[in-house]
């Protein structure tokens, strides 16, 4: 399996999975140029693409959606309530799919698992993905991690996780203060020691690549995200086991 986060943060989020002849996409949120510019830079095609998957209707999320899927004929797999929450903005779809939470989809070769997060879109997924051999769990974009999540996420071989703020330079940073509320509550935002709890409830020997996602850039570095990580997980991974996601830059997982 190979797996490149493209981009991870507030100006935007992609992630490209492939196995085999499946290629796909989770979420577009850049515009569909960007994507494709760093799918290239990457060494992937863009016509290559079977599909695109949505976590949830946020501009971050879904800005290159439609525009990629009229380019390259694409099914965009989506649940019902999120394509109404976001009809407006990604258009006429050439074909869409719909999902539910929970409800196992096969595209090619690659089993995907939806599950509900909490975040305050109408109705958020994170994503397990096994193509029989690798099991990639993706959570981010939530405010508290549930059974649900946990669920979803346990047996992953790479764990994608949100890792978004530290709570300390949140709280004393330039937000206004109902975003700051709004990203430390319950359909907000992960922080690094949230993360680093949900990679501690579903840790296991084959856990072998843990991918930090969604760091803001305001309230976050990437140094203190991946600190936080390796104090509390001891000796339970090598450094080059934990990734940090970026937003300016694509960065390769497998």
């Amino acid at each position: 399996m190979e797996i490149i986060a493209l981009a991870s943060g507030s100006k935007g989020n992609s992630l490209y999975v492939q196995s085999g002849k499946t290629a796909v996409l989770l979420d577009a949120g850049l515009s569909a140029r960007e994507i494709e510019h760093r799918m290239v830079e990457m060494g992937v095609s863009p016509s290559r693409l079977n599909g695109i998957l949505v976590s949830h209707e946020h501009r971050d999320h879904i800005r290159g959606v439609g525009s990629l899927a009229r380019r390259y004929n694409l099914t965009v797999y989506i649940t019902e309530r999120t394509y109404r929450a976001a009809e407006r903005a990604v258009g006429i779809l050439p074909k869409m799919a719909c999902i539910d939470a929970d409800t196992p989809f096969e595209i090619g070769e690659i089993w995907f698992c939806p599950f509900l997060t909490s975040h305050d879109a109408v109705e958020p997924l994170g994503f397990s993905m096994t193509n029989g051999r690798l099991k990639v769990g993706v959570a981010t974009d939530l405010g508290v991690v549930t059974h649900l999540v946990r669920e979803g996420m346990r047996g992953s071989h790479v764990a994608i996780v949100e890792s978004n703020h530290d709570p300390e330079m949140l709280m004393e940073g330039p937000y206004p203060w109902d975003l700051k509320q709004r990203i430390k509550g319950r359909t907000g935002h992960l922080s690094n020691l949230n993360a680093t709890d949900l990679i501690d409830a579903i840790y296991h020997s084959d856990l072998e690549r843990v991918v930090l996602a969604h760091l803001s850039e305001t309230n976050n570095t990437p140094e203190m995200a991946w600190r936080c990580l390796v104090e509390r997980a001891s000796n339970r991974f090598d450094t080059g086991q934990i990734l940090i996601a970026r937003p300016d830059r694509p960065v390769r997982i497998l």
